[in-house]
């Protein structure tokens, strides 16, 4: 299985309303379909809440 990347993890997020909680961004990833590790990823980041995608993907691939 390929890392996710940061389209992968867009496609993931599509539709997510921000601010959003981690757990709601979890489900969401899960609803689209997204990939074990990447929700793996999103289950285990520090932050709790993100006021928006960019800061998602600081998180994720960044370690913010």
């Amino acid at each position: 299985m390929a890392k996710p990347n940061p389209t992968d993890l867009q496609k993931a997020l599509k539709d997510a309303s921000y601010p959003a909680d981690k757990e709601s961004l979890v489900e969401r990833a899960k609803d689209n379909g997204a990939d074990r590790e990447l929700v793996d990823q999103l289950s285990h980041l520090k932050k709790g809440r993100f006021e928006g995608p960019d800061e998602v993907q600081k998180a994720v691939f960044k370690g913010e």
